[in-house]
């Protein structure tokens, strides 16, 4: 018995592929620091994409948990900051570090 998957004939013994994630924390790391060259909206969608790469890394056993946990601290931390850039007027340090006079 043989099934047509794609238009190839695979038999019950042939390894069926499946979708790999190959994000490393290496290439999330690399996108957090280029976040920070991105406008607004390109930054989000960077940090976004980078958040959900690092989640689905908690599955993989071969991750060491404890790195990745922090650099999704940092990926949340950059999206907070990145949306509080905005409120506090463009400037990342008011945003990091508000004194009472720059508060929104």
């Amino acid at each position: 018995m043989s099934v047509a998957i794609a238009s190839r004939q695979f038999k019950p013994n042939d390894a069926v592929p499946t979708a790999v994630n190959d994000t490393t924390l290496e290439d999330i790391e690399r996108r957090l620091d280029r976040a920070t060259e991105l406008d607004r909206e390109d930054a989000v969608s960077v940090l976004r994409t980078a958040r959900d790469d690092v989640e689905a890394l908690g599955n993989d056993p071969d991750v060491d948990e404890e790195r990745r946990q922090a650099i999704e601290q940092r990926v949340d931390q950059r999206l907070r900051e990145v949306s509080d850039r905005e409120t506090y007027g463009g400037r990342l340090g008011a945003a990091m570090n508000p004194e009472e006079d720059d508060a929104p």
